[in-house]
């Protein structure tokens, strides 16, 4: 037997207590930031996580569209960067434990619990794709001011599109921290032997820790670079201000003088 599934990340997050609310089938397991949904007429998987991924296990191409167009409804900001990961599950009666390789895991059996912790590392590892996207962008933006300083000595922006571009690496950041859940184990792996040795594996083929302390380090060099922008932009201002404050004495002394000798 082979299952095949499928990490989408559709968009930025998911309104999941209006989902819940709304979409009327019994739910497995789940919790305020994501919910697993085992459907057994046809036998499908699903799980829809609160930062915009959903995993689809045992989906045909109709189906899962049919759930993507559904979800959208419930979506913040679309994400349009085909961002997704495959991976199969295939069950070997003869294995006392589960392999992992890189497009596929082997098991003994396949269950609700398993098939969860199989999701949710996929899933995870489409939301760090996410987010090494979001960061590759922030530090290549920063390197052309970067640039701008070594070449011309200044950087050629203003405060208010240097402010706004502080508040886009401030709103990565946010959510990033705000899903930082997404390292987090469920309570079962601690209940079962197996599955968490096949969550442990899951982690290391897929690189999560890792890939998540590098988008960690990414962002602090845009944050220092952040702080080397604004000390910049003061300065520049700060310069502006003597200057008009320069110009306003001599235009006083100027009309001083005009005064005094009429």
């Amino acid at each position: 037997m082979e299952i095949k599934i499928e990490a989408i990340q559709i968009a930025e997050s998911f309104n999941l207590k209006k989902f819940r609310s709304e979409f009327r089938t019994e739910m497995h397991s789940g919790s305020t930031t994501e919910v697993f949904y085992s459907l057994k007429e046809p036998d499908r998987y699903l799980y829809v996580f609160d930062y915009g991924v959903v995993v689809f296990a045992n989906y045909d191409a109709a189906a899962k569209q049919e759930f993507i167009n559904v979800i959208k409804n419930f979506a913040n900001n679309l994400v349009d960067l085909d961002l997704m990961e495959e991976y199969f599950i295939i069950t070997n009666s003869e294995l006392l434990k589960p392999v992992v390789k890189n497009n596929f895991v082997s098991v003994h059996h396949i269950d609700s619990f398993l098939l969860r912790i199989i999701m949710l590392n996929i899933g995870q590892s489409v939301a760090l794709d996410y987010y090494e996207t979001l960061t590759d962008e922030l530090i290549t933006s920063s390197k052309h001011y970067i640039e701008q300083l070594e070449t011309l000595g200044k950087i050629r922006i203003s405060k208010t599109n240097l402010l706004k571009y502080i508040g886009k690496v401030l709103n990565v950041k946010n959510s990033i921290v705000d899903n930082l859940y997404v390292l987090d184990d469920p309570n079962l792996v601690w209940e079962n032997e197996e599955l968490n040795l096949l969550n442990r594996n899951l982690k290391i083929n897929f690189d999560i820790n890792t890939r998540f302390k590098d988008i960690d380090y990414r962002l602090q060099i845009v944050e220092n670079n952040l702080r080397l922008f604004t000390d910049v932009l003061n300065v520049r201002e700060s310069s502006r201000l003597e200057w008009v404050i320069i110009i306003l004495i001599l235009c006083e002394i100027l009309i001083s003088l005009f005064n005094h000798n009429t």
